[in-house]
């Protein structure tokens, strides 16, 4: 089923495919950056793309969406904002602590065995 599905799958919907399954993947209490969630599933320098993708998910995904940030740790969604708060406190709830709208990357940053080298 799977590889039949993969052969009728467009090019568009075989990129969203590989960034959702990568996301999937970030354990709780970690995080990533757009860009290097992009690198992780094979998309290149696709940061922005995976930020506008991600914005559309349905409100009721089960995909771990609050887990991926700006570069250097930043928080993008504006504080006050629905998204915002609730992607703060998602994070808080996981154990993160947020200080000047950013997340210590070096403590929290996810890094899969399989990408380092």
């Amino acid at each position: 089923m799977t590889e039949h599905r993969a052969a009728t799958e467009s090019p568009a919907q075989m990129r969203r495919t590989a960034l959702y399954l990568t996301l999937a993947q970030v354990p709780e209490g970690r995080v990533v950056t757009y860009g290097q969630l992009a690198e992780l599933a094979g998309l290149g320098r696709a940061a922005r793309w995976v930020g506008r993708t991600l914005s559309q998910l349905p409100a009721d995904t089960s995909l771990p969406w609050h887990r991926v940030l700006a570069a250097g740790g930043r928080i993008s969604l504006p504080a006050g904002s629905p998204s915002g708060d609730e992607q703060r406190a998602r994070l808080r709830t996981e154990g993160l602590s947020i200080l000047n709208n950013r997340v210590d990357m070096t403590r929290h940053g996810w890094r899969p065995m399989e990408h380092s080298g």
